[in-house]
């Protein structure tokens, strides 16, 4: 049976990844709330990796809040691309993470699955620094991160949990090409305006004949 706790940790989690993927800042405190309670029911289940991340979550959420609300030189921040350049590294280093923290819990914990665990944890750090900053691209690593997470929670029993990660999978796809439509309208608006600017300068007056 179902706890109330998973019960509440979904609920609010699942209205803020909604929330996320719709673009709408409401997405923060909705999640601070069910990071939290996701925290006290891994702490229960022995995946300490996880707790780890749903304090990260936490802090970083608060931080993400202020971002969206204020991080474009106090303006909302708008959604655009990750650079080629900072995912050709990112992408190395989480594998290379991964592999260094599931060891550790391997070798000093009673951590179930601690590899499976780890990369849930390093890959959604990842993705939430990238949603932090509005880039497209972090629905990318949350794909992959429901990828791994639901079949990790089924096998603990956390049934509600599985579901809903498997719903968030697809999720992920809906929001990866919501966020790209509105990251090239952005852009598109931001030519337009560059070209009006360029358009209202005034002309230097003709220099007169000799």
């Amino acid at each position: 049976m179902t706890a109330p706790l998973e019960w509440a940790a979904n609920g609010l989690t699942a209205a803020a990844i909604l929330l996320a993927g719709r673009n709408n800042v409401h997405t923060w405190w909705t999640g601070i709330a069910g990071c939290t309670l996701f925290g006290i029911l891994f702490a229960q289940n022995r995946l300490y990796a996880d707790v780890a991340l749903q304090a990260f979550f936490v802090a970083t959420s608060i931080v993400g809040w202020w971002k969206w609300l204020r991080g474009d030189h106090g303006e909302p921040l708008p959604i655009t691309h990750a650079g080629v350049a900072s995912l050709a590294w990112t992408v190395p280093l989480g594998v290379a993470a991964t592999a260094a923290y599931g060891a550790l819990l391997h070798f000093t914990t009673n951590a179930y699955a601690p590899f499976l665990d780890s990369a849930v944890l390093v890959f959604s750090i990842i993705g939430q620094i990238l949603m932090m900053q509005r880039r497209v691209e972090n629905w990318a690593f949350w794909l992959l991160v429901n990828t791994i997470a639901a079949p990790l929670y089924f096998s603990r029993g956390l049934m509600l949990t599985a579901v809903l990660y498997a719903g968030f999978w697809i999720n992920a796809i809906v929001s990866w090409r919501n966020w790209y439509r509105l990251a090239a309208q952005h852009a598109a608006a931001s030519a337009k305006h560059a070209d009006i600017a360029v358009s209202s300068v005034p002309l230097s007056s003709e220099r007169s004949r000799p």
